[in-house]
């Protein structure tokens, strides 16, 4: 239209200005004139006039924001404008027309928006012109592709031109000037012109980020999911094949199995027995009562006390570091083995932990911790999450020496290498990374167990559930500070360039803003459904909608592989997990954004977190 000098009156919808702020100002720099469409592109005849009054000042306002000025000028959507029958289609333009805006109509539409081709769209416009069926013609410049009404323009223009006809715009047409359509904003209004800009600002800036943020996730994941998958695949392989299996009946350290137990008395009985049937002969058992209130320390003590291979032993309270220090100190064993009082070992679990250390270059073995009470949807998530996400991580991590930590519920050290370090430090929530972060500062590796098995007792209450993933969060985050002289230092390897960044990235940033981008698609479902309902082809946002949905539909595709790959790499796992996967999303991941959330928050002001720990149940199976 600059080429043709070709002037030209754009209506625009509300919520397309406000995406597209500098393209409205482009239009207006240019000469042409700006109208009003609505804000949503409703069909006026079905709303209220009290909606029809939002409409119309929602828009004003982004243009009075864009540009300074106001515009009297008002189209309404479906053409409702050219030969209303009926009072329906009446009173919206009568509601208009005392509003102050002036109504323009059409006549020539050639329909472009059905995409029938450039050279139909210049013959029905062409046609309608020469019939004298009226002097304003309808393209449409939004609502789709729109190539073929751009492709069509040059050939309207010559051939109305042609025809004798000039072309003008709606303020030339009715013998005005653009400043009368479109007047300045008064001294009076510059305050809520002000106010209007800096929300279309903000607006436009929130969006632009979401919307950067949603594909910027999305990519991040993606490339995540191919880079764990692909080394948790190379783990397997390598770990069916190592050479550890040779001496997996010659290698026999001794292993001192360290129980710290803190109110337990429901579960440790059950837990020392499972211990006890073990498979491997030279164990030493040390429970540590960290200072119970009920009866743990009692009855361990009466119920073992003709076992030799039981060692009991009672403190003061000081946390479960302690707890394990005491306890390791009370051993002469080379490995230590660390469980929770109430996890569940297979017999031949610390057979399969111990192996590895046949490795001199292995300082520590993180085994397979499982959810052992899968007995409500919670549990199940959790089960589920073990799998796909915390035992997935550990096999690609082993590949690059970066595993965050060996859990607490079932690790294995050598001994050596917890005194090297200090011990088990109590200046986090979670001593166990705290000390796997130190072992690979120091230079060791760290490997991962998959066939080293443990079920452990998961929080079954959604209350619990926050208690136990707070402190688990707020520990990381503690762990991941302490040891901030590692960020993104090559010195450190993996642990550094890679395992830091992945913490930063999908444990602090990620749940700060995947629920905004949970909600951004919830949102334009919604606006599809609205817009589709009032105007099923012209919808203004169809493409950037379908583009959000798709990549979000690859995003849940990507998840749903990311818990296939897994199940095929675990042993003996119940695949019937996975129906759980969809309304994971839905209620348990909220719940880990907000957990994520709230620790972040409460590190930022600085307050100190208890332990936190909850009751246990004693239901834990072991064929769970």
């Amino acid at each position: 239209m600059k080429e043709h000098n070709v002037p030209a009156t754009f209506f625009l919808i509300g919520v397309s200005a406000n995406l597209n702020p500098d393209i409205v100002r482009q239009e207006f720099e240019q000469g042409h004139e700006i109208g009003s469409h609505t804000y949503s592109h409703p069909d006026i005849t079905e709303i209220s006039d009290k909606q029809l009054d939002f409409e119309l000042g929602a828009t004003q306002r982004l243009i009075s924001g864009i540009l300074g000025r106001k515009t009297i000028l008002f189209r309404p959507p479906f053409a409702e404008d050219i030969e209303p029958e009926t009072p329906d289609q009446i009173n919206p333009l009568v509601f208009t027309n005392k509003s102050g805006y002036y109504t323009v109509a059409m006549h020539i539409d050639p329909k472009d928006w059905s995409s029938p081709g450039p050279e139909v769209i210049i013959e029905r416009t062409l046609e309608s012109a020469k019939r004298g069926d009226g002097n304003i013609v309808l393209l449409h410049d939004g609502g789709g592709d729109r190539e073929q009404t751009v492709q069509s323009l040059p050939g309207i223009i010559t051939g109305l031109r042609e025809q004798g006809f000039e072309i003008v715009s709606v303020a030339n047409l009715i013998g005005t000037d653009r400043d009368v359509l479109m007047p300045k904003v008064s001294t009076n209004e510059k305050i809520i012109t002000w106010s209007g800009s800096a929300t279309i600002f903000l607006m436009d800036w929130f969006n632009r980020f979401m919307r950067l943020t949603f594909f910027v996730g999305i990519v991040l994941g993606t490339m995540r999911f191919l880079f764990i998958g692909t080394l948790a695949i190379i783990q397997w392989v390598h770990s069916r094949h190592g050479r550890f299996k040779e001496y997996e009946h010659s290698y026999c350290p001794t292993v001192g199995v360290i129980i710290p137990a803190y109110n337990e008395e429901k579960v440790i009985i059950r837990t020392i027995k499972a211990i006890l049937s073990s498979s491997y002969s030279k164990i030493d058992i040390v429970v540590v009562d960290d200072g119970s209130n009920d009866q743990t320390y009692k009855k361990t003590k009466e119920y073992f006390a003709s076992d030799s291979r039981v060692r009991t032993f009672t403190k003061e309270n000081e946390g479960k570091s302690e707890a394990l220090n005491f306890g390791i100190l009370k051993t002469d064993a080379e490995i230590i083995v660390t469980l929770d009082a109430d996890t569940i070992f297979l017999p031949d679990t610390i057979k399969k932990l111990v192996r590895k250390f046949v490795d001199k270059k292995i300082w520590a073995v993180a085994g397979n911790a499982k959810v052992g009470n899968r007995i409500n949807i919670l549990t199940r998530w959790q089960a589920l999450e073990y799998i796909v996400s915390q035992n997935l991580d550990r096999r690609a991590f082993e590949i690059m020496n970066c595993i965050n930590v060996v859990p607490g519920a079932i690790g294995a050290w050598r001994k050596e290498a917890i005194l090297e370090t200090g011990g088990f430090s109590s200046d986090t929530l979670a001593e166990d990374a705290d000390l796997t972060f130190s072992i690979i500062k120091n230079g060791h590796r760290i490997a991962y167990e998959d066939q080293a098995l443990a079920f452990t007792e998961a929080p079954d209450s959604t209350r619990n559930f926050v208690k136990q993933r707070f402190r688990w969060m707020y520990g990381t985050l503690q762990t991941v500070w302490k040891h901030r002289e590692i960020w993104f230092r090559k010195k450190y390897g993996a642990l550094g360039l890679f395992s830091i960044p992945n913490v930063l990235i999908f444990q602090i940033i990620f749940p700060l803003v995947s629920p905004l981008m949970d909600l951004m698609m919830i949102l334009s479902i919604l606006w599809a459904t609205w817009q589709n309902h009032y105007h099923p082809i012209d919808f203004s946002s169809a493409q950037s909608f379908q583009k959000i949905f798709f990549f979000y539909v690859f995003f849940l595709i990507i998840d749903l592989l990311t818990a296939i790959i897994p199940f095929i790499l675990e042993r003996k796992e119940n695949w019937t997990l996975i129906v759980w996967l969809p309304l994971q999303r839905f209620y348990y991941r909220q719940l880990m954004y907000y957990v994520a959330i709230k620790a972040i928050f409460t590190i930022l002001r600085g307050r100190m977190v208890g332990w936190g720990k909850f009751e246990r149940k004693a239901t834990v199976k072991e064929a769970a």
